[in-house]
């Protein structure tokens, strides 16, 4: 029996969200279409417009505050501002940290809302037109002074262009307020709105220069030249390391981003375990790590099937790691990138939660969690979580908000995850987490290491001063220093703040190797004396009767102290041959 139209194939409806079948414009297109207003409304509301009317009247009324108190000041009046000045503290005492980390995820939205894509689309299109000028033999060190110069030069326009505008707004506004006003709320907002889009011009001005001048004055990546030779009775270990998989939960599923033009169900993850297991009794590895996007879009049936997968080989099992992608927690609806997730709802919490669920059941004795006030990290993952065991199960049957908060906190506290070295000059294990939040499936890529999490991570490193270590992170800190097609390639998602993560980690460079995986495609290079491993996908870029690859990488440690990267094997993983997908027409093209 055969059908006129095979399921198994899939059909058009596989690609709705599939970037490699649909064009950027055409699924913005399709998101206006399907978008929900009233959430939208709610989001622009909670998220923009109540925070930017907030800093517009905040002078206005702090100032007309002031001014009257001033005016009549007694004894008993002395009274309130310390009154409110002790409340201050005590909101700061109890809730500091939280506030804090609220105020930098709030900065660096900004930046990831208004500074970012503005700068990198200028950038990028400066970089893209100086290059078509460059003839194919030019020589790398031209090729990075002009992407210096394009950087510098597009923070310089994307300032004046901000400076120009603060300019023009610069007589509406008003900093000095009144009681009297309140009676007149509608001309009130005038002068807080043009109060706010003068801070944040004046922002964008200093950033985007700031910005700029960071960008041409990092150093430059570059393909790693050689790799190190391994001296007789080195200790080497051995890192399988994957990335991408992007496990669905039905046999005949097909990947977002892929749609028909990627592999169906889980056939090659399974396959590829096999193959590395058998690899693995011929020359045993100390790890696999899996750098994020262990899921397609985070659902409980998904993390079902990539466990499940993994318990058919437990000697593998026992030596995974796994940390967050984007598409394991920001990912709002697998077939509609319009959906929104209110900030309010439990869905985000409950992909963090089915996250963490999965790291402790693979890794919760192993790895361990950073106590910020004795700056250690000597408890494991299972025993910090063991606590909210009970609380945990409950949000995730009820999904009520009590826990929400809670929630929050734990997914920020057990960050950094750390496989400490066996011993003081062995090689230990760092997992971040990149993915900055997003409640949007169409900006679910965006990446950000917080302040918090890298001074944790610090703090590991000064724990064990001797040992060398793998940071493992899901995000690019980087472009690749690869000339590109079409200007579409150039867009990437990198760190939102990648420029000062690499900057602050300049110091450890002798000590540390940055893998990570989210781009799909393979490099291995150095930026400012970091080495950095990116993974390609071993499902993503193929279809099924296509052969994809991994590479398994050799570390050690040399006489001064200096970690070490020895040259990868590459493990390619065979097709289906039988394959009976029906593929679509378009090839595969890059994509974050």
């Amino acid at each position: 029996m055969k059908p006129l139209v095979d399921p198994r194939g899939g059909d058009i409806e596989d690609d709705a969200s599939s970037t490699k079948s649909n064009s950027l414009l055409m699924m913005a297109g399709n998101m206006l279409g399907e978008i929900s207003f009233a959430k939208l409304v709610v989001a622009w509301l909670a998220l923009f417009i109540v925070p930017a009317v907030i800093i517009g009247v905040t002078p206005l009324i702090a100032s007309a505050w002031l001014g009257k108190l001033a005016g009549k000041l007694t004894p008993a009046l002395g009274i309130v501002p310390l009154a409110i000045l002790a409340i201050i503290i005590t909101l700061g005492w109890l809730f500091g940290r939280r506030l804090l980390r609220l105020a930098e995820s709030s900065f660096w939205s900004l930046n990831a809302l208004v500074i970012e894509p503005v700068y990198i689309v200028c950038r990028e299109v400066m970089r893209h037109v100086a290059e078509k000028f460059l003839s194919d033999d030019a020589s790398p060190r031209n090729r990075e002074r002009i992407r210096a110069w394009a950087a510098a030069a597009s923070g310089l326009v994307i300032s004046l262009a901000a400076l120009a505008v603060f300019l023009a707004v610069w007589p509406s506004t008003r900093w000095i307020g009144q009681l009297s006003d309140l009676a007149a709320p509608l001309h009130l907002m005038w002068a807080a709105i043009a109060n706010t889009v003068a801070v944040i011009c004046a922002y964008l001005a200093v950033a985007a220069f700031a910005w700029g001048i960071a960008d041409a004055t990092m150093p430059p990546p570059r393909d790693l030249q050689r790799f190190a030779d391994a001296a007789n009775g080195d200790r080497a270990w051995r890192i399988a390391h994957l990335s991408d998989i992007h496990t669905v939960g039905e046999p005949y599923g097909f990947r977002i981003e892929c749609g028909r033009g990627g592999p169906q169900g889980d056939d090659r993850f399974r396959r590829l375990l096999t193959q590395l297991e058998a690899i693995h009794a011929d020359d045993p590895l100390d790890c696999l790590l899996i750098t994020g996007d262990a899921t397609d879009a985070g659902r409980s049936g998904e993390w079902a099937e990539f466990l499940d997968a993994l318990a058919e080989h437990p000697v593998l099992a026992e030596r995974t790691l796994v940390l967050p992608g984007n598409h394991d927690i920001n990912i709002v609806d697998r077939s509609n990138p319009a959906r929104l997730d209110l900030s309010i709802g439990p869905n985000s919490r409950l992909r963090k939660i089915r996250t963490l669920s999965a790291m402790d059941a693979l890794q919760g004795q192993r790895v361990h969690t950073v106590d910020r006030k004795q700056q250690t990290a000597d408890r494991t993952l299972a025993a910090t979580l063991a606590p909210y065991a009970d609380d945990i199960k409950a949000f995730a049957d009820t999904g009520r908000p009590v826990f929400s908060t809670l929630a929050s906190d734990l997914w920020a506290d057990v960050f950094p995850m750390v496989l400490p070295p066996e011993t003081p000059n062995g090689l230990g294990i760092i997992l971040l987490n990149s993915n900055a939040d997003a409640h949007f499936s169409f900006t679910n890529a965006l990446g950000l290491i917080s302040v918090e999490q890298f001074t944790a991570m610090e703090q590991v490193l000064a724990q064990y001063p001797d040992a060398g270590w793998l940071i493992a992170l899901h995000h690019h800190p980087i472009e690749y220093p690869r000339k590109a097609k079409v200007l579409a390639e150039r867009i990437g998602t990198t760190l939102i703040n990648g420029n000062w993560f690499l900057r602050r980690l300049q110091p450890y460079a002798d000590r540390i190797i940055l893998t990570h995986g989210h781009r799909h495609i393979d490099w291995i290079g150095e930026c400012g004396g970091i080495k950095i491993v990116s993974a390609p996908s071993p499902v993503m870029e193929s279809r099924n009767d296509g052969t994809t690859y991994f590479y398994i990488h050799s570390l050690t440690i040399d006489d001064t102290g200096r970690l070490q990267l020895l040259t990868p094997q590459r493990i390619d993983v065979a097709g289906d041959r039988d394959s009976t997908t029906i593929t679509p027409r378009l090839e595969s093209v890059q994509h974050s």
